[in-house]
């Protein structure tokens, strides 16, 4: 009954993905002058995942006392990387990086069930937060920077928090089977981060 459960849920959620990866492209033409363009900002499903994603990965492969520094990172990166885009510095194909993020995510849950050296995943989530940063910082206002910032800030700790309860979720509820749905959601985030590098 529960992989018959699993199974039906990762159909349901490759669909729903699917579904809304239309909706992923470009960060241009958003409103970017309040504290809820900040907020709505990272909806976009390649953020979305991204972070959602960085909460689950930190509870499958960092110590329980430790699982908080993969949300912080990104964080923090988000933030540089977004004073870096208000200044006009951006990697190359930026958007195309963050898309790939996606994929990169998805790798990194699907590797979650092998022993991977945590600072390896650290460290393309610290490049993954820039990129993403970056594309907040470059539609950030000329003014009110302060407040655009804090509404990004809290809807990227509040997907954090999601992706966070997925893996403690997982955990409590799925043990056995843990394993194997990280791995079932790491594709899913995988094929769709694909689809999302395919139309930038």
């Amino acid at each position: 009954m529960k992989s018959l459960t699993s199974h039906t849920a990762a159909k349901l959620t490759a669909t729903g993905l699917l579904v809304l990866a239309g909706s992923a492209q470009a960060h241009t033409g958003h409103d970017a002058s309040s504290l809820a363009s900040g907020l709505f900002h990272p909806l976009g499903l390649d953020h979305m995942l991204a972070m959602l994603a960085v909460g689950l990965w930190s509870v499958r492969v960092l110590p329980a006392q430790r699982a908080w520094q993969g949300p912080a990172l990104f964080m923090l990166a988000l933030v540089a990387g977004a004073v870096m885009g208000m200044l006009g510095l951006q990697f190359a194909l930026l958007e195309q990086l963050i898309a790939l993020s996606v994929v990169l995510f998805g790798a990194m849950l699907m590797m979650s069930v092998h022993k991977v050296p945590a600072m390896l995943g650290l460290g393309v989530v610290a490049v993954s937060a820039l990129a993403h940063g970056m594309a907040h910082g470059a539609e950030a206002p000329a003014s009110g920077f302060a407040t655009y910032a804090l509404g990004f800030l809290v809807t990227t700790a509040v997907l954090h928090f999601g992706g966070v309860a997925v893996g403690l979720g997982l955990q409590k509820f799925m043990a056995r089977q843990a394993g194997a749905a990280v791995v079932t959601l790491g594709s899913v985030l995988g094929l769709t981060g694909l689809y999302l590098v395919s139309q930038v």
